[in-house]
């Protein structure tokens, strides 16, 4: 059976799947530096969250000559901080759990939203102050107004569902999607989408391609007026991979009324200790918890240990990132 090891947490109706089928678990987080050193090289296969990188050096450093890991399961979405090529060069097969937490996701964004929209964050800051400021905290509908949508895969056709509930016009970039429904209007540009849409919401992954992808120039190219004539102003939420939205430019689109709000659960740097971003009431985050809801992780652990139990017994999965 198999040794694993769990660096960055894993539900405890997961671990006793695992161990009922006889592989024996390891929750223990890992350093980098521990990692480079050849720390997972004793286990047979690895369970991480966004906590623990495994890049080029630190997968090699994960086998041995007479073992090592041969299976990395991503207990999540995004596999950017795991080095795919060179885990496929390795031998080692890589799976993640892409579905099991789409609702959650799904749900804070809409709560992002909503929250950025209506002021909720700002309200609740100032009654704590004593404050009474309901003449200064008026809102504006999402329902009228244009919503785009950076990628369009289950999070964000979650998203879109919901927000066409709302009456919002649904528009969408993705350049890699082919069946999309009749009532998303397709863009083949990702800055006709901004020069369009009063409210972006982000759901690509973190590559070469999308780095900064949310800057100044498309900031500034936002109506601020709805479709229905509302001046709404401008709005982004980001429940994606931090990276993607340029914390600065956007600071610097709050402080001159090209933004006016921000909401992000995901950071350039985690966790976030300072921030210009700090300094705007238009700005309001979350500490990486998209998927963090008593049902995701849930979903996510049982998923996870299914595809180790598979692999283990088979030598082979149902679904994988790489073919090995």
């Amino acid at each position: 059976m198999a040794k694993i090891a769990v660096t960055d947490g894993l539900s405890d109706e997961a671990v006793r799947i695992l161990q009922s089928a006889g592989h024996e678990v390891h929750i223990k987080h890992h350093e980098q530096s521990e990692i480079n050193n050849g720390s997972l090289s004793k286990f047979d296969a690895v369970v991480i969250r966004s906590a623990t990188k495994l890049l080029s050096q630190q997968i090699m450093a994960s086998v041995s000559d007479d073992g090592g890991i041969r299976f990395i399961g991503r207990a999540g979405v995004g596999v950017d901080n795991i080095d795919i090529n060179t885990a496929t060069k390795m031998g080692i097969i890589v799976c993640n759990t892409p579905g099991a937490s789409t609702s959650s996701v799904v749900e804070l964004t809409i709560g992002h939203l909503l929250a950025s929209t209506r002021h909720i964050v700002t309200a609740d800051r100032t009654m704590r102050n004593g404050e009474w400021s309901k003449k200064r905290l008026r809102g504006s509908e999402i329902g009228g107004k244009r919503l785009g949508l950076i990628g369009l895969g289950r999070i964000s056709r979650g998203v879109a569902q919901i927000a066409r509930s709302f009456g919002m016009e649904i528009h969408a970039y993705d350049p890699y999607v082919e069946e999309v429904p009749g009532w998303i209007t397709m863009h083949e540009e990702v800055d006709t989408i901004f020069s369009s849409c009063t409210h972006i919401s982000i759901h690509c992954n973190l590559t070469e391609e999308t780095a900064n992808l949310v800057n100044s120039s498309r900031i500034s190219m936002m109506p601020g007026i709805g479709l229905d004539g509302t001046k709404c102003g401008n709005h982004i939420v980001s429940c994606a991979r931090g990276g993607i939205v340029d914390e600065n430019d956007c600071s610097d689109a709050l402080s001159n009324g090209q933004l006016s709000s921000l909401a992000l659960d995901v950071f350039s740097t985690e966790p976030l200790i300072e921030s210009p971003l700090m300094n705007h009431d238009g700005f309001h985050g979350s500490p990486h918890i998209a998927a963090s809801t008593l049902e995701a992780q849930s979903r996510i652990g049982t998923e996870m240990a299914s595809l180790i139990i598979q692999f283990f017994k088979t030598g082979k999965t149902d679904y994988s990132l790489n073919n090995v």
